[in-house]
């Protein structure tokens, strides 16, 4: 249960983690209308590791949007955790992402002006948590995916795989309901996105949703399960 001023906001435990019914997504552009999603109907359930693959204009990150509450659909049903979040205004999906959805990104998104601990802290800041809270918290993160001796490092002292484990840490700041990764390895040298990979991987065994946008087939071959989308339809899953 999720409370922020007057709302209250309850998830189904029983529940798939997501659930989309005939989810569509257009945009008009002038007198024309362009339909990036059609028809989508995709459930996933606690605990899966979901790749979503397809080339470039198909409408993955459309769709990784709506699945991350930062965009909102045409038409159609989209459940996360039991709820319909469809009905619900911006404050209410604001509260969402910042309590139930953990985000990595390909560019790091990180602040340069902070350091390894408060970069983990932010989303914990937004959440109400406790200063001494937040540092405990993004300590046991950051030693957990091996930056216990980068404490106080700012992203320009650290190589690219550092920094996506920094992002990765963050994300499970709020211990989240699920987690979305885009590209998470798009940025990265072999040896780097190998040991994200691996990262990953060790969260799912904790049983974390994850979802995953990727071109990469190493990722594909070690997820549950491919979701393929084609000209805003998924093809395969």
């Amino acid at each position: 249960m999720i409370r922020h001023n007057d709302a209250t906001i309850e998830f189904k435990d029983d529940a798939p983690t997501l659930m989309m019914e005939r989810l569509c997504k257009s945009y008009e552009l002038g007198s024309m209308e362009l339909k990036v999603l059609r028809d989508i109907n995709l459930t996933i359930g606690q605990g899966e590791y979901v790749v979503i693959m397809g080339p470039s204009g198909s409408g993955k990150s459309t769709l990784l949007n709506m699945i991350g509450c930062l965009d909102r659909p045409t038409s159609g049903d989209y459940w996360l955790g039991g709820k319909n979040v469809s009905l619900l205004d911006d404050n209410q999906l604001s509260l969402i992402r910042g309590a139930r959805i953990g985000f990595i990104f390909q560019s790091f998104n990180l602040i340069n002006q902070l350091n390894v601990i408060e970069n983990i802290e932010v989303p914990m800041y937004y959440q109400g948590w406790s200063e001494r809270e937040s540092d405990e918290r993004a300590r046991e993160l950051a030693t957990m995916v091996g930056l216990s001796d980068r404490f106080e490092h700012r992203p320009s002292e650290l190589s690219g795989g550092q920094q996506q484990r920094v992002a990765i840490a963050r994300a499970l700041a709020n211990d989240p309901l699920i987690i979305l990764a885009d590209e998470p390895t798009g940025n990265l040298d072999s040896e780097s996105g190998a040991e994200i990979l691996k990262i990953l991987l060790d969260l799912h065994k904790q049983g974390k949703t994850l979802i995953v946008v990727t071109h990469d087939r190493q990722i594909a071959a070690d997820a549950g399960r491919v979701v393929e989308i084609f000209d805003g339809k998924i093809r395969h899953q």
